[in-house]
């Protein structure tokens, strides 16, 4: 890597990250506040243009200001960028601020082996934040050569609370809503439920926005990185995820769907598209581990924009959409305490989701767009109250567009909640 070249970067880059807005503060900042002093490397994964590096300078700036070097590996200045480079690097950076032992890399997946560079800076005491949107930077690179000596931290794009603060709407939740204010939180929900929480499509509204983002991804981070040859079977296979939101996949209907020669191509796509963040796979919650890793797979989106932008339907399925976003509401509140499954009764019928932590089942809830007819309400009803009865629950949840009321069945009882309500939850 060219010297020259190098310096200038370093220099850029930093003047830029000084004068960057850290915009609205994000759910997982207490999350990072709280490690920062501990020696670990910190890990924060999440989908591109998701808010890591914002994330990270909110945090910088209320502890670490002046104590930390910067690099993003994404600039294309950087394509000569190799392992063998890191030690130029830290040169320069010395050279230019002096002696830190901070290091924020962002985007480090970029570089081939970079895990054994941080590792043998980490053993001379420095410490490590870095920020990356692959799945596998924890799971296949950090975990191998760091085990047990980093703490992963997961950044999804705006959850509803971040969204209205983003808006502009401050309504005060801790108190009784006023009809004007339950109106403005319902017209609020309606348009996050449509574009979702990536931040610059909430800030521009304009679907390029989104079309780029995703076509990075599916490229940078799916095709480029995992050498996918057949291009076009991959990009109908992204697309048919995102338009069947909440479905169960099936590896040989998908194989024969997109005329691919084996399911385990099929089972590697979806890996490759799960591990850049474009989707997540939910398993069937089972007694038999056997059973559970040959069910059939539920698919769902990194965000509702994706959906509304780059899928193709011939009309909006309103319950499939808040299905979605309650599996990210689920997944944002994890903090590693417990594992998303859904559950099919002995009947056949099935809950969208079992929360289990540890090796007891903590919560069924079930989603749907309105419980108002009568042949829904049962429907919903009856597959709920027969999962709790063979799991052994008192407790269960339905969450509606719109309907807020508790339900008794056998002595058990059904939470119905307002999707907004659940939302705004603390």
């Amino acid at each position: 890597m060219d010297r020259q070249v190098l310096t200038e970067v370093v220099r850029e880059q930093y003047q830029v990250l000084k004068a960057l807005p850290t915009g609205i503060t994000r759910e997982r900042l207490d999350d990072v506040l709280e490690v920062l002093s501990l020696p670990h490397v910190v890990a924060i994964t999440g989908m591109r243009r998701s808010g890591k590096s914002t994330l990270m300078l909110q945090a910088l700036r209320q502890v670490l200001t002046s104590s930390v070097y910067y690099l993003d590996f994404e600039d294309e200045r950087l394509v000569d960028f190799t392992i063998n480079d890191f030690n130029l690097l830290h040169e320069i950076l010395i050279e230019l601020l002096g002696d830190r032992h901070i290091f924020f890399f962002d985007e480090i997946q970029v570089i081939d082996r970079w895990e054994t560079c941080v590792r043998r800076m980490y053993k001379s005491g420095n410490k490590f934040i870095i920020t990356g949107s692959s799945a596998d930077l924890l799971s296949s690179e950090l975990s191998t050569k760091l085990t047990g000596r980093h703490i992963a931290i997961e950044l999804l794009p705006f959850s509803f609370c971040e969204y209205l603060a983003f808006i502009g709407n401050h309504i005060d939740r801790s108190k009784p809503l006023l009809t004007k204010e339950r109106g403005l939180l319902k017209g609020a929900f309606n348009e996050f439920s449509i574009r979702g929480g990536i931040p610059e499509y909430v800030q521009y509204k304009n679907p390029l926005i989104v079309k780029n983002i995703y076509e990075n991804i599916l490229y940078k981070d799916v095709i480029v990185r995992h050498e996918v040859r057949d291009v076009k079977a991959i990009r109908e296979l992204a697309l048919w995820l995102l338009s069947n939101p909440g479905s169960l996949i099936s590896y040989g209907k998908l194989k024969n769907i997109l005329k691919l020669g084996s399911i385990n191509t099929v089972k590697n796509y979806i890996h490759f598209l799960e591990n850049a963040y474009l989707i997540f796979t939910v398993e069937k919650y089972s007694f038999s581990m056997n059973d559970q890793t040959i069910s059939q797979k539920k698919i769902y989106s990194i965000d509702t924009g994706f959906m509304e932008v780059m899928g193709f339907r011939f009309s909006k399925n309103v319950g499939k959409y808040l299905e979605n976003i309650v599996y990210l509401d689920l997944r944002r509140r994890n903090s590693g305490s417990y594992q998303i499954y859904y559950y099919r009764n002995k009947n056949g019928s099935e809950v969208d989701f079992c929360l289990r932590e540890g090796r007891k089942v903590i919560l069924l809830l079930q989603v749907s767009e309105n419980i108002n007819s009568d042949n829904t309400r049962k429907r919903e009803i009856q597959a709920l109250a027969s999962a709790m009865e063979e799991l052994h629950l008192s407790e269960g949840w339905i969450v509606t567009l719109d309907r807020t009321e508790t339900i008794t069945v056998d002595s058990k009882t059904i939470y119905c909640c307002a999707i907004v309500e659940w939302l705004l939850r603390e």
